[in-house]
C-alpha cells in the first residue's frame, strides 16, 4: 500500500474516483468542479491535491501551492478509521462539531446545505478506502 496522499496514492485515488459512477453522475448532475486539498491536522499545508473538472479527476498529485476550493484535515488516525470503515453524515457532522475532521479551506456546512453534495462527499472517503489497496 502507498502512503497515504503520496504521488502513487493520490493517482490510484485518481483512479478510483473516475471509475465510481455513483461519484461522477452525480458531480455531472451540478457541474461539479473544484481542487480539493487532504492532509492533517496540524500540518502547515495539505499532503495531497486532486482537480476535479466537470466530475472527473483531472489531475492528483501533491500539493504545490495551488489554490484549493477544500482542504480536509482528520488526523491520522482519523483518516485510517474513515478509510477503512467509510464515513456516515452524522459520523461526519460530529467529526466536523469536534474538530476530528478540519476544513481548512471550504465550508461542511455548503455540503450539507445543498443536498447534491451529501452524497458524493460521502463516497469520496469510501473512494479513498479503495485507493489505499
Amino acid at each position: 500500500m502507498a502512503n497515504l496522499f503520496s504521488l502513487e496514492w493520490m493517482q490510484s485515488y485518481k483512479v478510483c474516483w473516475n471509475a465510481e459512477p455513483e461519484l461522477v453522475d452525480v458531480l455531472a448532475k451540478i457541474n461539479f468542479s473544484s481542487v480539493i486539498g487532504y492532509g492533517f491536522i496540524g500540518n502547515p499545508q495539505p499532503t495531497g491535491v486532486i482537480m476535479i473538472v466537470q466530475e472527473r479527476a483531472m489531475s492528483a498529485s501533491g500539493y504545490e501551492g495551488q489554490p484549493l476550493n477544500w482542504d480536509l484535515r482528520p488526523d491520522h488516525k482519523h483518516w485510517q478509521k474513515w478509510l477503512t470503515k467509510g464515513l456516515d453524515m452524522t459520523e461526519s457532522s460530529m467529526a466536523c462539531v469536534t474538530r476530528k475532521l478540519k476544513f481548512e479551506v471550504g465550508d461542511y456546512l455548503a455540503i450539507i446545505k445543498y443536498p447534491r453534495m451529501v452524497g458524493p462527499f460521502i463516497k469520496s472517503f469510501i473512494i479513498m478506502g479503495l485507493a489505499r489497496n
